[in-house]
């Protein structure tokens, strides 16, 4: 198993997500819960042996992603961990959102 580092623009991105849902669902524990989903799905990735997700040269050589639930989880392969760049809403205009800086957004 690849150990998982989330970069800070992660704990961004979740913050803003467990926000963002907890108003719109009206429930913390929703939110929180849904949090816990995504968090599952880095640890799943991490957990698995070789290359997985999207690559997507388009935004950085390094970056891969995989869907979930309406989100997109960015992330890299550096030696022997994984290191999650970002998770965006996939309605979001990532192509933009990656090319604002030379790293990733919110890095």
């Amino acid at each position: 198993m690849r150990r998982l580092v989330y970069l800070a623009s992660v704990r961004q991105d979740l913050l803003d997500i467990l926000n963002y849902l907890a108003e719109e669902s009206g429930s913390v524990a929703v939110a929180q819960g849904f949090i816990a989903q995504l968090r599952g799905r880095c640890r799943d990735i991490a957990s698995k042996p070789g290359t997985l997700g999207r690559a997507r040269p388009e935004l950085r050589p390094d970056i891969r992603s995989v869907a979930h639930k309406g989100y997109v989880i960015f992330f890299r392969y550096i030696e022997d961990r994984l290191e999650v760049v970002n998770i965006l809403e996939g309605h979001r205009d990532i192509d933009v959102l990656f090319s604002e800086t030379d790293e990733a957004p919110h890095e």
